[in-house]
């Protein structure tokens, strides 16, 4: 076990080294210079003077090479230098967003598997019933409805029924957790319902395909309840797939909320991310690439731990 653990582990580091250098001289070969660009386009005309100033303050004016170590060492430190947009440090920029779009993401995951297990179990197990039709209008309705729309919805009914709107300005957990819970819901909501969708269709797949399987008429045969069979068989077996999809997804939905952000006013890394780009903020969004990369390498870390947890062939193999 601890050698598959560490073999994964140590897996993690050239991946994310393959990532800097792939979004670092990604951002270098776009077409013309960035610190030109993005002063003509706020200033119009701009003397050589003021260019040549800005790039030293950026360090651009060096080779490449030492360019990439210098940005690559700050990125180790989580240092990932000043924001060309803001002039503020790019850590300070990012780290209540960060926060806050993981706080989503963890609420709106929580809502999915809360929904998408039961429901895909009930559907398997009453497989062309009218349970299982039920279930899967819900989860296609899921898959069919934008979460930003469903937000909207939300925001209109708490209005327009029960007089009442959601705070629009973030509050902090550990400021109020009752008036950050009450912003956040609604959004983890939304967004959870279309997660949900495609967990519960992966669970009821899974569950299907493992309730087929010999050794659940085995442990049928063997006169094990109903309830263990479906607990220490089936369900655990079934859960590969499914963990997949929700890591993936949770994962996503650190930057991926753009929309969803603006409908509920929420100033999260989705948005950031468009700023960062309208306002041609080229060190930003490396420094965002890089941490939405590296989120995703440790989710999938943690999934093959859990996957070497959840069935010992994969550990042992």
């Amino acid at each position: 076990m601890w050698k598959y653990l560490l073999k994964r582990f140590l897996l993690m580091f050239p991946t994310l080294l393959g990532v800097a250098v792939l979004i670092f001289f990604l951002m270098r070969v776009v077409p013309g210079d960035v610190v030109e660009i993005r002063m003509s386009g706020d200033r119009g005309a701009v003397s050589e003077e003021i260019l040549q100033q800005e790039r030293v303050r950026f360090g651009l004016d060096r080779p490449v090479w030492e360019q990439f170590l210098t940005w690559l060492w700050g990125a180790v430190r989580l240092d990932f230098g000043t924001s060309m947009w803001t002039g503020a440090p790019i850590g300070e920029e990012i780290k209540l967003r960060f926060a806050l779009s993981m706080q989503v993401a963890i609420m709106a995951t929580l809502v999915a598997v809360l929904l998408a297990i039961p429901l895909g179990v009930i559907s398997a197990l009453k497989q062309d019933t009218w349970v299982d039709y039920v279930v899967r209008v819900f989860s296609i309705a899921g898959l069919a409805t934008p979460s930003f729309w469903l937000g909207i919805v939300f925001i209109l009914l708490l209005l327009i029924v029960f007089k009442w709107l959601p705070p629009m300005v973030y509050t902090p957990f550990w400021v109020d957790p009752w008036q950050n819970f009450l912003q956040l819901i609604w959004p983890a909501l939304a967004v959870g319902y279309r997660y949900s969708a495609v967990a519960t269709r992966m669970t009821r797949s899974a569950m299907l395909e493992v309730l087929r399987e010999d050794y659940i008429r085995t442990a049928r045969a063997k006169g094990l309840i109903e309830k263990l069979v479906l607990s220490r068989h089936a369900l655990k077996n079934a859960m590969l797939p499914v963990l997949a999809v929700v890591a993936l997804e949770f994962a996503f939905l650190l930057g991926g909320l753009v929309v969803t952000e603006q409908v509920f006013n929420l100033n999260g890394l989705g948005l950031l991310f468009v700023q960062a780009v309208a306002q041609r903020d080229y060190t930003l969004i490396q420094a965002l690439v890089l941490i939405v990369s590296g989120f995703f390498i440790v989710v999938n870390f943690a999934v093959d731990i859990l996957y070497a947890w959840l069935d010992p062939r994969i550990r042992f193999r």
